[in-house]
């Protein structure tokens, strides 16, 4: 399947997703980069889209409830908390394992010059 076509699955299955004609529009590469890792998983099998769907909104509900005034911005880091869920409670990996690249990515952005890509290095990892 092409990642068009993968990508037209998707917005058909999960109507939240911002889009236009041309199907789904991003405001910042890792929204874009987000989406693929879905695209993918989901093409592997993780998950089905109805269950996606579901999680999403579950997630964004409890945003909501918590606060967020859901102006469109938020909507990707509902998306890509909504990853961690999923391959969280599928055991692809784990909670506490997400957290450790969280910050070892996070130590290695604030390194690294701006516009230049990050690299992650064994000294981001914490001991």
């Amino acid at each position: 399947m092409t990642n068009s076509a993968a990508a037209q699955i998707a917005t058909s299955a999960v109507s939240s997703i911002p889009r236009d004609d041309d199907g789904p529009v991003f405001r910042e590469p890792w929204e874009a980069q987000a989406f693929a890792m879905a695209l993918v998983l989901h093409e592997r099998g993780l998950f089905t889209w109805t269950e996606w769907a579901a999680t999403l909104a579950d997630h964004i509900k409890r945003a909501q409830a918590a606060g967020d005034a859901d102006l469109g911005v938020t909507y990707y880091r509902h998306w890509l908390a909504t990853l961690e869920t999923l391959v969280d409670h599928k055991g692809v990996t784990s909670t506490a394992t997400l957290d450790r690249y969280r910050h070892a990515w996070d130590h290695a952005a604030d390194r690294t010059p701006h516009g230049s890509p990050i690299i992650l290095k064994p000294e981001d990892f914490p001991g």
